[in-house]
């Protein structure tokens, strides 16, 4: 189902375009109420999960629960390297955990195997400012 352009669609769009960071839509709807804008948290939540179908926005699983969004330049299949301490992800391909999973599913009798992996670590330049 296509979804209407609304004029807070489209800011919201525009801030997905300047964050680099997964943000959760609290997050969002704060830097949206920050610039100003009166998209209510509501609206945010809607247009995430539409986003989130239509393949325009990734969504992963903080360590608590919360569902965390960031645009993705990639459509296709991908998956994520997150920095745990400045948020930063790097999108990866990850061909050795295609097969894993295809292998897995094929010995036990699954087929249309899905799956999504993200990995967390820190990144250089907060290991850099890390004690030893």
């Amino acid at each position: 189902m296509q979804q209407r352009s609304t004029r807070q669609r489209a800011a919201i769009v525009d801030l997905l375009e300047d964050v680099g960071e997964f943000r959760s839509a609290q997050q969002l709807h704060e830097l949206l109420t920050t610039k100003g804008s009166t998209v209510g948290l509501a609206t945010v939540y809607r247009a995430m999960q539409a986003l989130t179908e239509s393949g325009d926005v990734d969504v992963l699983r903080a360590g608590d629960g919360e569902a965390l969004y960031r645009r993705c330049v990639r459509r296709a299949h991908h998956h994520h390297l997150v920095c745990r301490t400045c948020g930063t992800a790097i999108e990866i391909d990850g061909p050795g955990v295609e097969a894993w999973a295809a292998t897995v599913g094929a010995a036990h009798g699954f087929t249309e195997i899905d799956h999504t992996v993200e990995l967390f670590g820190t990144c250089g330049s907060c290991g850099a400012g890390a004690p030893d």
